[in-house]
This record gives C-alpha cells, sequence and structure tokens, in this order.
C-alpha cells in the first residue's frame, strides 16, 4: 500500500495573496502546501481521503488516472469544494464517483452541489453516489477501512484507520474509543495547524503529545498553515520518528 500526501497545507492562517512573508517567499518547495488530503493506493485500488478546492490540480499533479471512491471526513469547503471535478472520472470509467460520508454530510453535499442531485440533471453535472459513512468497518477493494469518530471543536468529524496506518485532520480531540482503534498504528499523519493553541484543531505540540501516547513508528503533521513557520525550521525542532508532511510525499506502507 503507498500513502501520498497530495496535501498538506491550509486556507487558515493564509496570509493574503500579495503576501511576502517569510513562508510565502521561501524557495523551499516543502512550504508550497495544498489544501489537506491523502491518495491510498495498491496494485488495483485508489481512494482519496476529501476533495478540496485544490483536488483536480493534486489529481493531475499525482497522474490518478483511476480513482474508487472518495471519503469525506467532513464538509467544510476546504475539504469538500473540488468534488464537481470528479466528472472526469464519471467520463473515464463511465460510472458515477463513490462519496462516503455521514448523512448529515451527504446532506450538505446535496445542498452545495444540488444541480448534481437534480431530478433532470443538466448533462455532463458530475455524478456522484453517496455512500453511508457510519463508524461500522467496511472495504473498498481489499482496503479494509475503519472509520474513527473525532471532535473539530464542537464538530463531530471522520478519520480513517486503513490498515496500518492512519489519517486524522481537523482534530483537537480524539475519544477514547477511537483512541483505542488507533492503538497499533504504524504511520500516523495528525492535523497539526500551528504552534500557538488553536479552538479546533491540535496544534504542534498537542499533536506530538498523541504521536508520544500512541507510539508509531513514524509520524507525519499536516494541515499545516503559514504560522508554523518554514519547513525545514520546524523540521529540526520535532523529535525522533516525526516528521513535517510536505506535498507530494510518499510513503511506503510495510
Amino acid at each position: 500500500m503507498k500513502i501520498t500526501i497530495l496535501g498538506s497545507g491550509t486556507s487558515q492562517g493564509v496570509p493574503v495573496i500579495a503576501c511576502h512573508c517569510d513562508v510565502c517567499s521561501s524557495d523551499d518547495t516543502h512550504d508550497k502546501r495544498l489544501r489537506s488530503s491523502v491518495l491510498i493506493q495498491t496494485e488495483n485500488t485508489s481512494v482519496v481521503v476529501d476533495a478540496g478546492p485544490d483536488f483536480r490540480q493534486q489529481m493531475l499533479r499525482a497522474r490518478v488516472n483511476t480513482l474508487d471512491a472518495i471519503l469525506i471526513t467532513h464538509t467544510h469547503k476546504d475539504h469538500i469544494a473540488g468534488l464537481d471535478d470528479v466528472r472526469s472520472y464519471n467520463y473515464l470509467s463511465g460510472k458515477a464517483m463513490k462519496v462516503y460520508a455521514s448523512l448529515s454530510d451527504q446532506d450538505e453535499i446535496k445542498q452545495e452541489f444540488r444541480y448534481a442531485f437534480a431530478e433532470n440533471p443538466y448533462p455532463g453535472v458530475p455524478e456522484i453516489e453517496l455512500m453511508e459513512l457510519t463508524t461500522n468497518d467496511f472495504h473498498i477493494g481489499k482496503l479494509h477501512i475503519q472509520p474513527l469518530l473525532l471532535m473539530h471543536m464542537r464538530l463531530q468529524i471522520f478519520g480513517f484507520r486503513i490498515g496500518g496506518f492512519a489519517y486524522l485532520t481537523d482534530v483537537n480531540f480524539i475519544p477514547e474509543d477511537s483512541m483505542k482503534k488507533l492503538h497499533g498504528v504504524h504511520t500516523l499523519v495528525i492535523d497539526a495547524l500551528r504552534k500557538k493553541p488553536h479552538p479546533s484543531h491540535f496544534n504542534l505540540e498537542q499533536a506530538i503529545s498523541v504521536a508520544q501516547h500512541l507510539q508509531p513508528e513514524r509520524t507525519f503533521f499536516t494541515h499545516i498553515s503559514h504560522l508554523m513557520g518554514r519547513h525545514m525550521d520546524v523540521q529540526n525542532e520535532l523529535p525522533e520518528k516525526m516528521w513535517l508532511a510536505y506535498d507530494g510525499l510518499e510513503i511506503e506502507m510495510p
């Protein structure tokens, strides 16, 4: 199983377009971050978690020609705005795209993309097959997917464990039941917005604390804002077996 970090950034705390701050002006490609998303691939299956505004660019950059499903953590715009672009995969596969989301998130998606769910849709609209996401495990191809309930301030959202890999974004609290399901995880990708505390995201110190509790072999921090600072500066401060994620990072699972 191969994991590709499609995007490691966020629109949270991003400066204005004309900003020349230390991160914006960096020549280090690690500091060029699209909105957070991850691609999980086996020989016969490809799944993406979240489809934000950069979805099309991320798919083109990663050369993803086939996509079996999209898992939705929650329906904030930076995680679903790119769902319109599944139409390319509709054309290539001749099938609707399976999108796994909670029932409440399905309602949000239907409202946001109501033209795709109209009784008599306009030709060429994205074809989306909504699949109910609950706390029950399920399979996509040979991928065994364990949904994990998380809290994003007052909003209940989903993270995912897939084999020895876990992906937790936009989280500031992990309920005990989900924490138990994370025990023994090999590779953890977890939200770390910035160094200062934030009301709805883990900051770096909190994310490190979760990783130290779970003790995975590898931890990568994602959903990184400009307020975190330059990649290499922060990387040099991190404990062993912990890294900042970056766009295009490929992780081979044992």
